[in-house]
């Protein structure tokens, strides 16, 4: 889709968000492991609202294409 659509000036980008999200639903819903996760293990909602942001506001010479988001606070 990039390359098809890239010409026409529309920005293609694939985003993953590799992470449990941090929002109330979630912490209504899943209450064990939120709390197991600890600080910095969920994403927050506004930090992946500034990354699309930024992608929608990058110049058209320096295009990203791809991006993944996964908490610092990720247990590997």
């Amino acid at each position: 889709m990039a390359r098809q659509l890239g010409p026409a000036g529309i920005h293609v980008a694939h985003v993953v968000i590799d992470g449990m999200i941090d929002s109330a639903a979630t912490r209504a819903r899943f209450p064990e492991r939120v709390r197991d996760l600890g600080a910095d293990a969920m994403l927050d909602t506004g930090a992946i609202a500034e990354l699309f942001h930024q992608i929608h506001a990058q110049p058209r010479s320096a295009w990203t294409f791809e991006a993944d988001l996964r908490p610092s606070g990720e247990k590997f």
